[in-house]
């Protein structure tokens, strides 16, 4: 799992099908996220202004795929219960 220590941090979620991006907080994309229907989110991916590190990877990433945004959704809505 990816492990975000900033919510507030400016990220980009981009959809690999070429539509517009959104350009805001991670906090904000992953919430986009959450309201794109399923065939949506398996094309949509985050990408990162600073590098984080991916479980199991020895260097850090830029970019989150589906199944990390997925789970910072179920950890952004632990947070807010």
């Amino acid at each position: 799992m990816t492990n975000i220590s900033d919510w507030t941090e400016p990220a980009t979620l981009i959809d690999l099908a070429g539509k517009a991006p959104l350009i805001s907080t991670v906090q904000e994309c992953v919430r986009h996220f959450a309201a794109l229907r399923a065939s949506h989110q398996e094309e949509a991916r985050i990408l990162l202004t600073r590098p984080v590190h991916r479980e199991g990877q020895k260097t850090r990433v830029w970019l989150l795929n589906p199944d990390e945004i997925a789970a910072l959704v179920v950890q952004l809505r632990a947070m807010q219960n």
